[in-house]
């Protein structure tokens, strides 16, 4: 049996030597074992003089080559960096962040790199405990005499692994299966594992008589057995939350940054990082229906608000999804994956790589760094259609585009996939790590049923070529409310494409998106007319009907006539 240990020459020792003669060193271990360490960090402290000190960092990389890194640690005591060379060190509370500069981001396997700082400090000046290389603990192996896990042998449960959904089961949520369990016909995905929203700070500890978060994770340590188990949670409470529709707005206003750190970020990053749930592995979506408005909902965009306008220019949006990434990717065992919109928002040119600079901005926000971020994900809550087999996006019709139709209208991408995949290579291009993995929320995007087309639309037009031919039967793809005519897709399941680790069903099936018509409510809840099916548009959906389902609840409220449809219409067929 294997056994953890971290390899420390001098743990937590205490530093208080004159200036020039003061060392404290932190080694690799080189004894039997050694070679499951997947990094290593020799932090020294070379000078210390009344007040402060300057320390020499060299973080040794034994895993998979990296083009950036990050490496973080903790301070037991008052320790501020003031000055670094060679790294980008943040600091929050007693949180160091050192990230690669530009020239040194490359570290091959079994390279290093070096850094250095001056400090603060008063009292002792003890040694971090621990360091963590991109999420991963370093200085720790498998310990004892033997080999550790061969190539081919299941992870040690709690080691973090490249894809999360690989030989894992997921978390079967009990309130959403009972729900729909009671549903007629719903028994046949009941079972499914399905996300967990966090939309509010109450959520945290359960809203009413529901499950709070460490209610949620101690149900799965149940469900988990003796193997691996994969937990979805859906961080959505930003200030000034989904500028650009009303009916996801969210409690916090769009200045109330400190709030959304203190009251919601931190009790969540707590609770995450206990020891109790170290063993599962928790996948994050962070803060959908965010970052992209930046892009295409603020001035001069003729589909601008003034509410994008505002988050744009006070930075919260990006300040927000950078703390978050920041705290909870502090905890080995979680897996931060970070909204990417979906191909009918960020498909156009002017949209797709602006947006991926902008995610980039995110993610060296707040001390966050690439290294937090495990990957992205796509379409959440939306229902663009997983793949268009009966056209692409090279295919003309008497000499004119697809990309010339109405319906693509000059869009790069016609499905989630191909997007998907796209946007990956170009998150990878920019400096994300290049195992990034993709998710693609297929809870509602089967489009299946009567309407499903077997074959492509005739070659009459471009246009009667395209909608003759298309899955996804929305009015237009700006429609985003509680589709008529959706149904259930690809049930989850880990791998099903080069770069995707799963297809997810990140929204649960049935949760409204949003009320049909104003419904008083103590949740910070508008009234979006994208949800109203009597509703003729505005310009983020050229003006056009909306295909709402009527008499739907407020967003996350159970919406049994939508369930039903989900059931009747998906594909693969139930």
């Amino acid at each position: 049996m294997n056994r953890t240990r971290i390899a420390l020459l001098a743990a937590l020792a205490l530093v208080s030597g004159t200036a020039g003669t003061a060392m404290a060193t932190m080694p690799t271990d080189t004894g039997a074992g050694a070679s499951a360490v997947p990094c290593t960090v020799d932090y020294k402290v070379q000078n210390q003089w009344g007040g402060g000190f300057s320390a020499a960092v060299t973080v040794t990389n034994h895993g998979s080559a990296k083009n950036g890194w990050a490496v973080k640690w903790s301070y037991a005591g008052d320790q501020k960096v003031t000055q670094g060379w060679n790294a980008r060190i943040s600091q929050s509370g007693a949180q160091v962040t050192a990230a690669n500069e530009g020239y040194n981001a490359s570290l091959a396997t079994g390279g290093s790199v070096s850094f250095g700082f001056n400090a603060t400090h008063s009292g002792t000046n003890a040694l971090p405990a621990a360091f963590t290389l991109d999420g991963v603990t370093c200085n720790v192996d498998g310990g004892g005499p033997g080999p550790g896990p061969g190539p081919t042998d299941p992870p040690v449960p709690g080691t973090r692994v490249d894809n999360p959904y690989a030989g894992a089961k997921g978390y079967v949520n009990p309130e959403w299966a009972a729900k729909a369990a009671a549903e007629p016909g719903g028994g046949a995905v009941a079972g499914q594992p399905t996300g967990v929203w966090l939309d509010r700070t109450a959520a945290i500890e359960g809203v009413g008589t529901g499950m709070g978060l460490r209610d949620h994770l101690d149900e799965a340590l149940k469900q988990k057995g003796t193997g691996e188990l994969y937990v979805q949670l859906v961080i959505y409470n930003l200030p000034g939350r989904d500028c650009a529709a009303l009916a996801s707005n969210g409690e916090l206003g769009a200045t109330e940054i400190d709030k959304y750190k203190s009251d919601y970020i931190d009790p969540i990053a707590a609770i995450l990082a206990d020891p109790k749930y170290a063993s599962l592995r928790i996948v994050t979506t962070v803060e959908i229906d965010s970052l992209p408005n930046l892009v295409t909902n603020v001035t001069p965009r003729p589909t601008a608000t003034p509410n994008c306008d505002v988050m744009k220019a006070n930075g919260n949006y990006i300040k927000g999804v950078g703390y978050a990434l920041n705290k909870l990717g502090n905890a080995p065992n979680v897996y931060n994956y970070v909204d990417a919109g979906h191909h009918g928002w960020l498909g156009w040119d002017d949209n797709f790589g602006a947006s991926a600079d902008l995610f980039k901005q995110a993610a060296a926000a707040e001390g966050a760094t690439v290294g937090d971020v495990h990957g992205f994900i796509v379409n959440t809550a939306n229902y663009s259609a997983l793949k268009e087999n009966n056209f692409t996006i090279d295919d003309s019709v008497n000499g004119v585009s697809v990309r010339q139709s109405k319906w693509v209208d000059w869009n790069r991408y016609t499905d989630e996939l191909s997007y998907a995949q796209a946007m990956r290579n170009k998150l990878v291009s920019i400096g994300f790590d290049t195992k990034l993995g993709m998710l693609i929320d297929t809870s509602r995007n089967g489009w299946g049923g009567s309407a499903r087309p077997a074959q492509p639309g005739p070659k009459t037009s471009v246009d009667t070529y395209v909608d003759g031919g298309r899955y996804d039967r929305r009015i237009h793809l700006g429609n985003w409310c509680n589709q008529a005519g959706a149904g259930l897709g690809e049930r989850p399941q880990a791998a099903p494409a080069a770069g995707i680790d799963a297809y997810v069903w990140m929204k649960p099936p049935g949760e409204s998106d949003g009320a049909s018509k104003a419904i008083p409510n103590d949740e910070g809840k508008g009234f979006d007319r994208m949800c109203d099916p009597t509703y003729t548009g505005n310009p983020r959906n050229n003006n056009s009907m909306t295909g709402a389902l009527p008499d739907a609840p407020l967003s996350g409220q159970w919406f049994s006539a939508q369930f039903q449809q989900l059931l009747k219409n998906a594909h693969p067929a139930l």
